[in-house]
């Protein structure tokens, strides 16, 4: 048994075993394969020329080893030339594509003449003795043969070299085969190829040089393939005609025919015709080098010819000179390095092969406005296309545009996949900076689209995770700093801490993107079987790929490829550098803000907590790290305040992970530690040791959130004690009172140090917020003396709060309301410029403005803070809220106020509702103060209306997680009589007024009857009389509306009130809009709305309603009343078509419901508010209205219950008729006169009830020509009558009588028909029609016929009447009473 070798041994002995093995002649246990080369033959392997085994060297083979390296896999996608020229359009019709870009040859060709070969020779092949052909070598043909050599190989040049002197031999010399005369040229023009090349020529006439035009060769025809005799005869021909052809046109010919093929030409193929072009011009200048240049004529009218294509062929570019081909030919002198003739392979130097060594040429800027290319530097900076940089900045490269410097996105991804693991590291480093400075906003004045969009469109995340999984730390190192440039916003991080102290700012929102897009996507496709249905939400995530969940959700996505596992990986084995794990912390922490459900997923990955726990929250740890000079290599074993904060981030998705995180990982231990130690004593340095401790204080109050690690520092239970007590005892909480008031007062007095009051104020603000809890649950307390508790806030009132709103200071901060607002500076809150939706960001890259909702100047939070502690004093001590009545009359708050309520609605978006949040509690709690002082303060009623407009305001912005505010302000605010001063200070008789005055309006306000025998018809100041008594019923109906909200409703008073042991989560419920509509005060009527609907969808028919619901509709209507009078800028952002729709409503529900008393009074009230002149110029009915999918189908739902239960209603009648007007939608009358003509029959609404003016219905005049007809037929057939329809039978008579008077030039079928309805109207039986068509004059609702009539008609219409209708008409007949 022979030995392995052992360390130690010397080579002597290693080769005293190999001589002992061969000795022995045991089989060797590597087998040694010569492979055969495959260049030699099968039998050319060589083994018979190897020397023996003992007297050469080892070789050692490895069976099925492949020569070459593995591909590269997955292999990078092949790239098209000609993919990124061609451009498409979503809307691009493609035939019409095909059309444009027809490639066939009959597009250039139109007239092919087959060639005559009935005069050709006929040659048979020189027999030879051999058996077969002799082969030919290259060198037997002579170099010094002069050959037309392109790009060609050297063996190329050799064939074309023997065929050309075969051509020499054989062809009779009275055929020319090459022309010398040079031809008139401009470099770089392009050329029509039907005239094979010829370009437009001036007049030769004048022109006696001997190289005349009709000599020229052709360039493009040359005829090979036709044989060696007729090809040149051919091609001549053929350029002979072409030429005949150009001299028979004129210059405007030429060049219109040359823009009509350039059109229809291929790009590419244009380009190979300037090359060719190209090359044969330098030949002829090699071969007659002492010919002239072209005259400066044709250089000049070559110019204007490529001009004129550049404008009027592409449409794209400027009028700019064509760049000239640069291409040359290379020599010698050209190269940096001159070969010799001693280099191997080097007697034929094919400088074709050597171009690439030349120097590169300088780059040229292209005045166009298409799109270049864009290139970045390896620190991710955008390169200027005209940028002229050295080499040796390692910034050209042998790809795509090699002059320019730069890497493009496309090659950066293509480097990503390299084998090498240096290029790999170097594109995803450079792709990071890109991102990084693409969410600087640093290309957004630039590049056109989103840069970071487009990444993710490439595949860019999914670039990121295979590179993750690579073995080398340097590629990892730079895929997680990319994928944290792509996933994490540093200050979007920093402004989250800074909230956290702010009130209710523990509480965020989740970074979930919005699922509109992916939910619009999921109704397109098609519809799912029952199985899949009765599935959830959850078991469609899982069944679509990877690719399509992170479309919408980037972390949702990365989450299914098992990211989480890889990272822990990482982390524990591979145990990067610091900034590599700060990386990978961040990531996280980024993860766990995503929802509730990402927070569970990182609890749940095996040993990732435990990890972070074990190896970044030590308890103990190497103090040198803690010195100045001391260079940190790893962060393993060392105390991190970001693994700190990650804890705290998974601590506020949910009750549950902070017991598991407090027990299960053993946090308790180190959260004492940390916070029990001052940062100085931590062997830490000072910044990272002050984070840490600030990190340890809010997850501990993360943890008291939830009830949770309040007995952290106290003993437990005894053995026999079974209920532990309660961990916090209201004695320690009254005990800190004391001290933090003390600090209060020290604090406000430094607020006239600017400087110092900026540092003091965020923790200011915790005092004043730490007192406002204290206050608002202490009444709850039993043990409390009330008495104690009242004169200490007297105390703090007259000590400290009103000597702070005397100061000058406190006033400034007020002032600042309204331009730090995020409600009066929308664009404060706007999304980043390179924001996509699905990486949620705050937008606060690069920092939010001083004057700014969470700037450095902000005083919201302070102010808030102090309106919350002035709310809970007020509220236990009702005698001092007349001593801050001076609040509410603050300019600046009033200011503030006064511009923020009237504003539009907002884009929610993640940003805007982060900071709007905390701007809605301010507004809130001036309301809560409001409302305390409206019974009290004789003074209040001049804020009132102001404080009104604001709640209702605000109950329409609240967004999800503030339920609870929403409930008070509808229980104590929004229906309060004291907030509507208008009701009993004569509001409603001005409101009569205003009627009988016409105020506002042009026409009375009238509102049509009820067929209701007896009906009362009470005034509008009546109505609102009434309205505003039933305040409180009002409100007992819209609260019942809100049921559907108890659950948020609960959770959110949970929060608000503190009640922290119900507490389940700090995260907010998602936000896909606020929690009211904006149309919340038509919320009643669309519910029984869709009540009623959808019981008749399920088979039940609701003849009446119950008297309740018959209750429901009225408050409905009297609280939209009582809006639409006293508060109409409130509904300013409900479109008027949305508001007339939702009023339809009444007459949907079935039954007779309008047909009730107070329902018909109020919806006849409202029906003359809408017909305002104001309002009839705003109606906009083809617009998309919220909640509703077509205008028309909502139309032809009422049409249907007007014909079943109408019962000739004016009113429902007016309803109807509203829609009809000129202006709107065409196909809304012919629905009327078309299906539903027999509703004309009960559309008996009286002119003098109809509350829209008649001219918006007959002008201008009617041009749909199936419309008119329809009004001529109902007419003539006795559909429309007067007596039914006056309405409708005055409009119809304008229009007809319009139309066929109309000698205006028109269409063959409009005049013919027009004529056609004359003569049938001079036809007709019925006189009183016939006069009412002929003799219209205008409208008039005062006649009893709704129209004047002329007495005679006048010549013009006379005139044309005769000629129509080829008879005399009466002229002087006299007008009759139609009646």
């Amino acid at each position: 048994m022979l030995s392995r070798p052992k360390p130690g041994e010397s080579e002597a002995d290693l080769l005293r075993f190999q001589n002992q093995f061969l000795a022995a002649r045991a089989s060797p246990a590597v087998k040694v394969v010569k492979k055969t080369d495959k260049r030699r033959g099968a039998g050319g392997s060589g083994d018979e020329e190897r020397p023996p085994l003992q007297d050469s060297r080892d070789v050692v083979l490895l069976d099925d080893f492949p020569d070459v390296l593995p591909a590269l896999i997955p292999a990078p996608p092949k790239k098209s030339k000609f993919k990124n020229a061609c451009v498409r359009f979503d809307d691009e019709d493609p035939e019409e594509r095909l059309e444009c870009h027809d490639r066939h040859v009959t597009a250039v060709f139109s007239k092919i003449i087959e060639r005559d070969t009935s005069m050709a020779a006929v040659t048979m092949p020189v027999p030879t003795g051999d058996p077969f052909p002799r082969a030919f070598h290259r060198y037997e043909v002579k170099n010094e043969v002069k050959v037309e050599s392109g790009r060609k190989s050297i063996f190329a040049q050799k064939i074309a070299a023997k065929r050309a002197a075969e051509e020499a031999v054989t062809a009779p010399p009275a055929v020319e085969t090459r022309h010398t005369h040079r031809r008139l040229a401009v470099p770089g023009a392009i050329c029509s190829p039907g005239s094979a090349e010829e370009e437009p020529l001036h007049s030769t006439k004048d022109s006696k040089r001997d190289d005349d035009v009709s000599f020229l060769r052709p360039h493009i025809i040359t005829g090979e393939g036709l044989g060696n005799l007729e090809s040149e005869r051919e091609a001549l021909a053929i350029h002979e005609e072409n030429l005949q052809k150009l001299h028979s046109m004129t210059q405007e010919e030429i060049l219109q025919e040359q823009r009509r093929l350039l059109v229809q030409l291929d790009p590419s193929l244009v380009a190979f015709l300037k090359s060719r072009r190209s090359v044969d011009e330098g030949q002829e200048r090699r071969e007659k080098p002492g010919h002239p240049e072209p005259g400066t004529e044709s250089q000049h009218y070559g110019e204007e010819t490529v001009k004129d294509f550049a404008v009027g062929g592409s449409g794209m570019e400027e009028s700019v000179r064509p760049e000239k081909d640069t291409r040359m030919e290379i020599t010698e002198v050209d190269l940096p390095i001159k070969p010799q003739k001693e280099w191997i392979h080097m007697n034929n130097v094919e400088f074709e092969k050597l171009e690439w060594i030349k120097d590169l040429p300088h780059p040229r800027q292209r005045r166009t406005k298409k799109g270049m290319q864009a290139r970045f530097s390896l620190k991710g900076e955008l390169i200027p296309p005209d940028s002229d940089l050295p080499t040796h900045l390692g910034l050209h490269h042998h790809g795509e545009e090699a002059e320019r410097a730069g890497y493009s996105l496309q090659e950066l991804f293509h480097l990503c996949r390299s084998q090498i693991i240096q290029q790999r590291t170097l594109a995803l480093q450079v792709l990071g900076h890109v991102v990084q400075k693409a969410k600087a906003g640093e290309f957004a004045s630039s590049l056109k689209g989103s840069v970071l969009r487009l990444l993710l469109d490439a595949g860019f995340l999914f670039l990121l995770r295979f590179s993750l999984d690579d073995t080398v730390d340097n590629v990892i190192a730079a895929s997680l700093r990319a994928l944290h440039a792509l996933l994490v916003s540093p200050e979007d991080e920093e402004y989250l801490d800074q909230t956290f102290s702010w009130y209710q700012g523990m509480a965020v929102f989740p970074f979930t993107p919005s699922r509109e897009e992916e939910e619009e996507e999921e109704e397109e496709e098609e519809e799912l079987t029952l199985m899949e249905k009765t599935q959830g939400k959850k078991s469609k995530v899982e069944n679509k790929s990877d690719p399509d969940v992170a479309r919408y959700d980037v972390i949702k996505g990365l989450l299914k490829t098992q990211f989480l596992q890889r990272l822990r990986y990482i982390l524990e084995m591979v145990r990067p550098v610091p900034a590599v794990v700060l990386d990978i912390l961040d990531i996280l922490i980024r993860v766990a803000r995503h929802s509730s459900e990402a927070c569970s997923q990182l609890l749940a990955c095996p040993r990732l907590i435990e990890t972070i726990v074990r190896e970044f929250l030590p308890v103990q740890w190497d103090p040198r790290v803690a010195e100045p000079g001391h260079l940190l290599t790893s962060l393993h074993g060392v105390a991190c305040a970001t693994a700190m904060k990650l804890i705290r981030v998974l601590a506020s998705g949910g009750r549950n992970a902070t017991a598991r995180l407090l027990n299960k990982f053993e946090l308790k231990s180190r959260l004492s530690r940390f916070i029990a130690e001052d940062p100085q004593d931590l062997p830490l340095r000072r910044e990272e040791a002050i984070r840490l401790s600030t990190e340890a204080f809010r997850l501990w109050a993360v943890a008291a959130g939830y009830g949770q690690s309040c007995d952290l520092y106290s003993s437990g239970p005894g053995d026999g004690e079974q209920i532990p007590p309660p961990p916090v005892t209201w004695n320690q909480v009254s005990g800190l009172r004391p001290f933090l008031e003390t600090n209060l007062r020290r604090s406000v007095q430094e607020m006239s140090q600017l400087e110092t009051w900026q540092a003091l104020q965020p923790l200011t603000t915790t005092y004043i917020i730490y007192l406002g809890v204290y206050y608002s649950v202490c009444s709850q307390q039993p043990s409390l003396n009330p008495i104690d508790c009242l004169e200490e806030v007297e105390r703090l009132t007259s000590e400290v709060l009103l000597p702070l709103f005397s100061q000058p200071a406190m006033h400034r901060m007020w002032d600042l309301l309204r331009p730090c607002s995020a409600l009066c500076n929308p664009l404060s809150c706007s999304p980043a410029p390179e924001s996509v939706p699905s990486i949620v960001s705050l937008s606060c890259t690069g920092g939010k403005p001083q004057m700014s909702l969470v700037g450095s100047k902000s005083p919201f939070p302070f102010l808030t803070a102090l309106l919350f502690l002035i709310n809970n004093i007020t509220h236990i001590h009702k005698g001092l809220v007349s001593k801050y009545t001076s609040v509410l009359d603050l300019k600046g708050l009033k200011d503030y106020l006064l511009q923020s309520w009237p504003t539009g609605p907002l884009s929610i978006t993640p940003s805007s509702a982060w900071i709007l949040r905390h701007e809605y509690h301010l507004q809130y709690f001036v309301l809560a103060l409001a409302q305390k002082m409206a019974g009290v303060c004789p003074d209040y009623t001049q804020h009132a209306s102001l404080h009104h407009c604001v709640a209702m305001a605000l109950l329409s912005r609240l967004l999800p997680g503030s339920e609870h505010l929403a409930h008070e302000l509808l229980l104590g605010l929004a229906f309060n009589p004291e907030f509507i001063p208008e009701g009993k200070t004569g509001g409603p008789e001005a409101a009569d007024f205003s009627d009988i005055l016409h105020l506002g309006t042009s026409t009375k306000l009238a509102q049509p009857g009820s067929v209701a025998a007896g009906f009362p018809k009470p005034h509008r100041g009546v109505l609102l009389g009434e309205s505003y008594q039933h305040l409180p019923f009002i409100r007992a109906c819209y609260l019942s509306q809100f049921v559907h909200l108890e659950p948020a409703l609960a959770r959110s008073q949970v929060a608000y009130q503190g009640q922290t042991y119900l507490v389940q989560s700090l995260l907010l419920p998602e936000v896909k809009g606020p929690i009211l509509p904006s149309d919340w005060p038509f919320l009643p009527l669309i519910s029984l709305y869709n009540k009623v609907t959808g019981a008749e969808t399920g088979g039940a028919v609701l003849n009446t309603l119950p008297p309740d619901l018959v209750n429901t509709v009225t408050r409905n209507l009297q609280w939209i009343l009582l809006l639409e009078t006293w508060r109409a800028g409130v509904l300013q952002n409900i479109p008027a078509a949305a508001k007339l729709a939702r009023l339809m409503c009444v007459f949907l529900t079935g039954g007779d419901l309008f047909l009730e008393g107070p329902v018909h009074c109020y919806t006849a009230a409202l029906l003359a508010l809408y017909c305002q002149p104001k309002v009839l110029d705003s109606l906009e009915l083809d617009a998309p209205l919220p909640g509703l999918a077509s205008f028309h189908d909502l139309y032809i739902s009422v049409l249907e219950q007007f014909e079943g239960v109408s019962f000739g209603d004016p009113l429902f009648g007016a309803f109807v008729l509203l829609p009809l007007q000129r202006r709107f939608n065409v196909q809304l009358r012919l629905a009327v006169f078309g299906e539903h003509v027999s509703t004309l029959r009960a559309l008996g609404v009286p002119l003098k009830q109809f509350p829209v003016p008649l001219e918006r219905y007959t002008l201008p005049p009617e041009d749909n020509l199936n419309l008119l007809r329809q009004y001529f037929r109902t007419l003539v057939t006795g559909a429309l009558r007067h007596a039914w329809c006056p309405v409708l039978y005055a409009v119809a008579v304008a229009h007809v009588n319009s139309f066929i008077f109309s000698q205006n030039s028109t269409t063959e079928e409009a005049d013919a028909a027009r004529k056609s309805m004359l003569r049938k109207t001079w036809r007709l039986v019925d006189e009183v029609l016939k006069k009412h068509l002929l003799y219209y004059k205008v409208h008039n609702p005062e006649s009893p016929m709704g129209v004047d009539l002329y007495e005679q008609l006048p010549p013009i219409r006379l005139k044309y009447l005769q000629m129509v209708t080829k008879k005399e008409p009466k002229e002087n007949m006299q007008m009759s009473d139609p009646e």
